[in-house]
Formats: structure tokens, sequence, C-alpha cells
């Protein structure tokens, strides 16, 4: 979905205004102050917590890695999806290392002209991300049993 950057932000140094992978509780206020911006008409955010089950199994925890080269990855992401949109704002935040059930995993915001634009590049942001950004989830079940799940 090409669009139209007359009046938007000249370049992605610009827009994309918070990438980061952390070891820390993720910030969803931090997030929103990011992308706040009076030229965003629509705001969309997503946020990906830790869920207790996967699968019908009971879930203990998670941990997750990540690849020397996933920040550079992630920020390659966040530059495709403003340059396919008409971004004025976006932020990307993912965790690293041991989760617990109901932490936040991953939140992402994406600020647009218009609602519809919003949700579409929010969208698109979190499933590349996790489509390509090389990090790796390791659940620890309930039952002892463990599982590797990679996101690229």
């Amino acid at each position: 979905m090409s669009s139209d950057r007359a009046g938007m932000p000249g370049n992605a140094a610009e827009v994309i205004r918070l990438l980061a992978l952390r070891e820390t509780a993720l910030s969803v206020d931090e997030v929103l102050a990011a992308v706040n911006d009076p030229a965003a008409g629509g705001i969309a955010l997503f946020i990906g917590t830790v869920r207790d089950q996967d699968g019908g199994r009971s879930v203990q925890r998670l941990d997750y890695s990540a690849h020397p080269s996933a920040e550079a990855t992630l920020r390659s992401v966040a530059e495709k999806i403003v340059s396919d949109f008409p971004v004025v704002a976006l932020a990307a935040l993912h965790r690293v290392g041991e989760l617990e059930i109901g932490e936040r995993a991953v939140v992402v915001a994406v600020a647009c002209p218009h609602r519809a634009e919003a949700f579409a590049a929010c969208r698109r942001l979190i499933d590349d991300l996790k489509e390509t950004v090389p990090l790796w989830k390791h659940q620890i079940f309930a039952d002892g049993t463990e599982e590797w799940v990679g996101s690229s």
C-alpha cells in the first residue's frame, strides 16, 4: 500500500521515534508519548502479552532470545512501514529475557493522519516484526516440557 508522502515528515529518522529490545518491563505510556503528534488523526497500538496457555498446554513462563542483528532488522521493518504508509510517528519495543504470565512482550504503535491508515500500518508492523525479526521464544510449560518457537 503505497501512499503520497506530501506533507508528511521527510525521512524515517524523524518518524521512527522509539525502537528497542529491552530486558526491562515495557511502558505503554512511553510508546504512546513517542507517537503523539499533532498531525496524527489516528494512533493504533498493539500490546502482546504472555498468556497462560498455548495449544491447550499450561504455560509457566517464557524466555525471549534475540540474534545480534535483531535491532537492525527491527529498524528495517519500521523503515518499510514508513515508506509504505503515511506514518507521522512509529514506536516499537520488544522484550528479551525471562517473562512471567501477564507481562508485556511487545508494544508497537503507529500514528497516521487517519484511523484506517493507522490500523493498517500497525497491523503490518506487528506482523512483519513477528515474521522477520530474529527473536526466539522459549516456552516453559507447567508439565516440565519446553518448546522453542522462532518468529523468523
